[in-house]
């Protein structure tokens, strides 16, 4: 890299105060207008208190921040957009970005943001509620494209792999064994695979045959898991084959399901903050068992636990001796490692019960696991 290139770098990184400095190291000027720009927008957040212009005790105005967010836009890629603007949030507290429907309209999807919207959803004016309900409908439907379809092709294969029909679907196809029983006619020469005969699963039950809760921790440092969980249940709970109950705890305990047609509608059900009572929660989701060996409960939770410790640890014993498949989730995250109570997980993981975290993307292969009830060990590494 040129020294000059290295200069302006360095420039950048360091802001306007290193200017000076470096202007007598280079040849010529460091930044063009572009780089200016860029300069600005990324000023306001990393550099003085007045980024923005305002004086003391004074926020920008909004067309200042739609200004900002426009130049953010022009300047750098949606991750990088999405990076900067929740530092924003962050670091100069502007909750504004948040509150005004046309900066809302502005923002660049984050899972993030929408859970601090979700936090602060009863503080948004009203001016701004059906905008902010819009940018989590965003988060959702992205959400939703990206594992519907392997979520619903996950439980699929787990309910119907014992046998196999004549009657051709392709949602039932069996890809693997198609694709293993057919090899022999590959055409090396046109590089293709050339099916003699497909296989396909059995259609799914028409009414329910097992059953899933998902027991959701709404307690602040939560927020992605909460909304990847809510929307994995709305995904469950529109499969006739399943039987899905979505519950929702701090010290009370709510139950969403009534709300699954709608992951939206769930998610404002929540209720994020406040303190964890799990014992609480895993003591109502008992009750809604009624064949064990054929439920699935999925807690979601950091396992900060405020309430009873030792009886929710007899609570979860007692449901795994009965049959019911436990799974702890400590978050449901692409964000890198979660922050839990790592001796409460080691004392759940001695029940025998897995106990980790579980990034999104892997939801549909721990699902078809969970059901088959195979080892989940390779997700706890």
């Amino acid at each position: 890299m040129e020294t000059q290139e290295k200069l302006k770098r360095w420039r950048l990184i360091l802001g306007k105060e290193a200017e000076q400095t470096l202007e007598q190291m280079a040849s010529g000027e460091m930044l063009s207008q572009e780089d200016l720009l860029m300069d600005r927008a990324l000023g306001a957040i990393y550099g003085g208190a007045d980024g923005f212009g305002g004086g003391a005790g004074s926020g920008p105005s909004s067309p200042q921040l739609s200004r900002w967010l426009g130049d953010l836009r022009a300047l750098f890629s949606p991750m990088e957009v999405q990076v900067i603007q929740n530092d924003a949030i962050r670091r100069k507290g502007l909750n504004q970005l948040l509150f005004e429907p046309e900066v809302l309209d502005q923002l660049e999807p984050s899972i993030g943001t929408a859970a601090l919207l979700l936090t602060l959803k009863d503080q948004i004016p009203s001016c701004a509620r059906e905008n902010a309900r819009a940018y989590i409908a965003k988060i959702v439907e992205d959400i939703n494209r990206r594992l519907a379809d392997d979520l619903k092709r996950s439980v699929t294969a787990a309910l119907n792999r014992r046998e196999h029909s004549p009657i051709p679907s392709a949602s039932a196809l069996d890809y693997r064994m198609t694709i293993r029983r057919n090899l022999k006619h590959y055409d090396t020469q046109r590089q293709v695979l050339l099916p003699e005969k497909f296989y396909f699963f059995e259609h799914a039950a028409r009414s329910a045959s097992r059953t899933i809760i998902l027991d959701i921790d709404q307690s602040g440092s939560m927020g992605e898991s909460i909304i990847y969980a809510s929307v994995l249940s709305c995904i469950l709970a529109s499969m006739r084959s399943l039987k899905t109950h979505i519950v929702a705890f701090d010290t009370q305990v709510t139950d969403l399901t009534e709300l699954c047609a709608d992951p939206v509608e769930v998610l404002y059900g929540i209720q994020m903050g406040g303190g964890t009572d799990i014992e609480k929660s895993i003591a109502y989701c008992a009750e809604l068992v009624q064949e064990p060996a054929k439920t699935t409960l999925f807690l979601i939770t950091d396992l900060e636990e405020n309430g009873n410790r030792a009886g929710l640890l007899l609570r979860l014993e007692e449901l795994k001796a009965s049959g019911v498949n436990v799974i702890v989730l400590l978050a449901i995250s692409d964000s890198g490692k979660p922050c839990y109570d790592s001796m409460m997980a080691e004392k759940v993981s001695a029940l025998e019960i897995p106990c980790f975290a579980c990034p999104p993307e892997r939801l549909p292969e721990l699902l078809e696991a969970a059901m088959k009830h195979q080892s989940l060990q390779n997700f706890s590494r």
